[in-house]
């Protein structure tokens, strides 16, 4: 058999044992769209970790927990004829063509900005009466900023070199400074808001994403600050007890590690 028919094959069996499941099993069937939703949210972060991790056996594994929860979603809404798999399959098939006119059309791109300028505007054409529309509310801060930068961006209003960026990052650090010493905390935190803002487009221009710079960085401070109590209990001596000094040593070592 081929690779597709093997891979037909496959989803065909996640599809029957769904259908089992449901069925007979009185946790699966007691479950709604509601129910599975902070579930849902749960394994996509589960999957991120993993590609932080870059463990492909595990990306893999959390796929499989995502693509669960899509078969299941899709089940739910066959049970009240709202639509099937099929329908979600060929809802998101009809999308990815009208949205790709430059390879099933007679649209001419030059680059990846085109495309992207295309898809929102092509967007616009749908019905949409705000390119923003589609942020999903519940993102987290900066993912959404990100969003919000990079869909605003695909319709021209956006910055046109790195460096006038990041002479925002600096007239924003600049107010901010400004706020503080005149002890106005209200305006702190706007001004602060705006930092991180304008830092997140600046990560844009510089093709970093900034969730995973910022994850990537806790992952790394939560690494040599366990090694620092390591230490800690090796000496026998609580961090409570220790210096700035001493743990700079050992903060010093994690760093080779």
């Amino acid at each position: 058999m081929s690779d597709k028919t093997l891979q037909l094959k496959a989803f065909e069996r996640l599809l029957i044992i769904m259908d089992e499941l449901r069925e007979q099993c009185p946790w699966d069937k007691k479950q709604t769209m509601q129910t599975l939703r902070h579930l849902t949210i749960e394994e996509v972060y589960e999957l991120g970790d993993a590609i932080l991790d870059d463990d492909l056996d595990e990306v893999k594994k959390e796929l499989g927990d995502v693509l669960l929860h899509i078969v299941f979603y899709s089940k739910i809404g066959s049970e009240s004829n709202a639509f099937d798999i099929a329908d979600v399959c060929n809802s998101i098939c009809d999308k990815l063509i009208d949205r790709h006119p430059h390879i099933y059309g007679d649209v001419v791109v030059e680059n990846e900005d085109d495309v992207k300028r295309n898809w929102e505007q092509l967007k616009l054409k749908e019905g949409k009466k705000s390119v923003l529309e589609g942020v999903p509310k519940s993102l987290p801060a900066m993912v959404k900023a990100n969003r919000i930068q990079d869909k605003v961006a695909g319709v021209g209003f956006d910055w046109e070199e790195p460096n006038q960026v990041f002479e925002k990052v600096e007239e924003e650090l600049g107010e901010l400074q400004v706020e503080i010493n005149a002890g106005n905390q209200n305006q702190i935190e706007s001004e602060f808001g705006d930092v991180l803002f304008s830092m997140i487009n600046y990560a844009r221009f510089l093709k970093i994403d900034p969730e995973s710079a910022l994850e990537r960085t806790n992952k790394k401070f939560i690494k040599r600050f366990q090694y620092l109590e390591q230490k800690s209990k090796e000496l026998d001596k609580p961090l409570s007890d220790m210096t700035l000094a001493e743990m700079d040593i050992y903060w010093e070592e994690a760093k080779k590690i």
